[in-house]
């Protein structure tokens, strides 16, 4: 029996932002009905970085399992001109253990990342939520910006970097992508300000927002978040706010909540639901238009193998990838 190699190209040119969307709000739907192997993550440190594995299953007629191992080197672009992150996922038949694929996880990463704040949009984002500010204008950036540019009709974008120079290449570039306008700025605050969503996919070990710097009715994405150091949204953010994560645990061990609750500003029982509740509706979304909600995401495994059978599914039906035989 073969397993399929998909590259990182081609892994790009089979997963769009749309059919990924559709893929993880309905991966979180089967995990409350509980049709799904549950997510589990380990992490590990290294000199200049650290590696996690990640790791989840979907149940059903086609029952698929994934495993992903991911590098991430904040200091690779620019001391030797590689990715910030880079890793591959196993995709497995859940049902015979046979290893149906291997995929680059770097572009399949940024999607389904992406996707999941756009779900979370959908469900705790107000109807008339049309501007956006972006903090940190990299590859997760412009994922993000195209996620909700498939889910909200977005009037203005602003794009905030501390390295000038990216945030302004990037409103160009995402500008004429999207047509919409998207400017750079400097002033962070006066942005959020100004937003009705905003999403921060940054590497900051110290909080970028506070909740002085966010109005009512805002929808706040913190994204960057994925280990014990990162912070990016200020525990007070979270206390004032109705806070929904993507994996509890995970999020009260490596998310902006788990410094919430290091500082004792909240309890996991102040979390409102778990994404997946939202979706099937077991537990509320927006209820009104003043409330604040803050989606803390911390990526898990649940939307690895989404996206990774999606993209598996679509090379068999093309014929893309590479066929190679492990066992020989």
């Amino acid at each position: 029996m073969t397993t399929r190699f998909l590259s990182r190209s081609v892994v790009a040119e089979l997963l769009d932002v749309r059919a990924c969307i559709t893929a993880v709000e309905d991966v979180f739907r089967n995990h409350a009905a509980g049709r799904t192997v549950p997510p589990g993550v380990l992490g590990a440190h290294v000199t200049g970085g650290g590696f996690h594995v990640k790791t989840a299953g979907i149940l059903g007629d086609r029952a698929y399992f994934a495993a992903k191992v991911n590098a991430n080197f904040p200091a690779n672009p620019a001391r030797l001109g590689l990715p910030t992150i880079q890793g591959v996922i196993a995709l497995f038949d859940a049902d015979s253990g046979r290893v149906l694929a291997l995929l680059d996880s770097a572009e399949l990463t940024a999607v389904r990342t992406a996707a999941a704040t756009a779900v979370a949009a959908k469900f705790l984002a107000r109807d008339d939520a049309d501007s956006v500010t972006i903090c940190g204008c990299g590859a997760q950036g412009a994922a993000q910006l195209r996620a909700l540019a498939a889910v909200r009709p977005l009037r203005r974008v602003l794009a905030y970097d501390t390295n000038t120079t990216r945030a302004q290449h990037f409103a160009a570039e995402l500008s004429r992508e999207l047509g919409t306008e998207v400017r750079a700025t400097e002033d962070i605050f006066a942005a959020a300000r100004e937003s009705s969503i905003i999403v921060t996919c940054t590497p900051a070990r110290q909080p970028l927002l506070g909740k002085e710097h966010v109005r009512p009715g805002t929808f706040v994405a913190g994204v960057g978040a994925d280990s014990e150091e990162k912070n990016e949204l200020a525990p007070a953010l979270l206390a004032a706010s109705r806070v929904v994560v993507d994996i509890l645990a995970q999020c009260a061990a490596i998310g902006d909540l788990h410094h919430a609750l290091a500082a004792g500003a909240m309890t996991q029982a102040d979390v409102h639901a778990e994404l997946a509740d939202v979706v099937s509706g077991e537990r509320s979304g927006r209820r009104s238009e003043e409330e604040v909600w803050v989606f803390d995401s911390t990526g898990t495994a649940l939307q690895d193998v989404a996206a990774a059978a999606l993209v598996f599914e679509r090379a068999c039906q093309s014929g893309r990838g590479v066929e190679l035989d492990l066992s020989a």
